[in-house]
């Protein structure tokens, strides 16, 4: 197990793991909103953090209401800075097409991790040495892995 970081928090209710070892803490709606089928709204949940310096938190979408009702983060991961003390607000998107999703005050509505960061130092140079990649980008790996175990 890893070791914890304190985290000051104001909420009325506080993220919590659903299992020992989950990386999220889920985050609740702390107002009713009804997401028509394309509709997004941004949804507060009460908490306010306070992260120690070197630390950030990641907001991100629950699977289960993904996989279920199509609901996702416009911006995920949405990133709460070490310096931000407002409320975590949650931009929640309802993909589906042709269903309405009602979010009830207390729902679970997306995940806090909590992670170390390193602050860059950019260096400015004439040229970046190669690697293997290079410049390749989306979908240069493929799609699928043969039985070779090449991308395709």
């Amino acid at each position: 197990m890893t070791d914890s970081v304190k985290v000051p928090i104001v909420a009325p209710m506080s993220p919590a793991y659903a299992h020992p070892g989950d990386a999220g803490a889920d985050l609740c709606a702390a107002e009713a909103v009804q997401l028509g089928p394309g509709e997004r709204a941004t949804i507060p949940t009460g908490v306010s953090i306070a992260l120690p310096e070197g630390y950030a938190g990641f907001v991100v979408p629950r699977s289960g209401l993904a996989a279920r009702h199509g609901l996702t983060i416009v911006n995920s991961p949405g990133t709460v800075d070490a310096g931000y003390r407002g409320e975590i607000r949650v931009t929640v998107l309802n993909t589906d097409r042709n269903q309405s999703y009602d979010i009830a005050v207390g729902d679970r509505i997306a995940q806090l991790i909590v992670m170390p960061v390193a602050r860059a130092t950019f260096v400015p140079v004439e040229r970046l040495e190669n690697s293997q990649r290079g410049t390749s980008g989306f979908g240069s790996s493929g799609y699928t892995v043969s039985q070779t175990g090449e991308h395709a």
